[in-house]
Parts: C-alpha cells; structure tokens; sequence
C-alpha cells in the first residue's frame, strides 16, 4: 500500500507563500559566508550565488560583497557550487537546527 504525501493547501502559490511553509530553527550563528570578502568586489562580476539561489539568501549589494539572510537557507547548496572562484563557505547549520521541510 503506498501512502502519497499529502500536499499543503495554498491559496497563492507562490515562491513566497512556498518558502514560508519552510520552518527554520536558527542557531545563532551563520553557516554560510565568503571565504575572502574583498575578492567578490575585485573579482566577481556575475553573482552567481546570487542568481541561482532559490530562496533570496545572497543579495548583491553596493561595494561588491554580498549580504547573507541565513535564516532562508533551504540548504541545497547550489551558491557554493555555482561560484565561480569557490568563494563560498558553506556548512550544514549544528545538529538540530536549521531547514525543516514539513510537506515533504
């Protein structure tokens, strides 16, 4: 007997409504940053992490360094892997905390 996960009731399906159903336990401390700050603003053109992040948590800023929303992270990794120059510390947040996905 297979059992389909039941899927979530949502009036406006968009990204927004979405990512709120996303429960997030902070710890306190970010598990994602740049390795080297200045080199984004020497180096970086593109903001890779910036485009490919599905939940808004990169966001380019004046002066070449992006600023980091950690509590959105959906923890799928793809900022450390779209940078071009491996600029991007990322780490699973300590046990216990971060992404709960409750809708499968």
């Amino acid at each position: 007997m297979s059992v389909s996960p039941r899927v979530p009731t949502v009036e406006n399906d968009s990204i927004e409504d979405r990512l709120y159903t996303v429960k997030y336990d902070d710890p306190g401390d970010s598990h994602l940053d740049v390795k080297v700050p200045g080199f984004c603003a020497e180096r970086c053109e593109s903001y890779d992490c910036v485009s490919v992040c599905p939940a808004d948590v990169w966001r380019a800023e004046d002066g070449g360094v992006p600023t980091i929303a950690y509590e959105n992270c959906l923890e799928c990794g793809s900022c450390r892997f779209a940078c071009p120059y491996n600029n991007v510390s990322w780490e699973y947040p300590e046990t216990g905390s971060g992404v709960s996905f409750s809708h499968g």
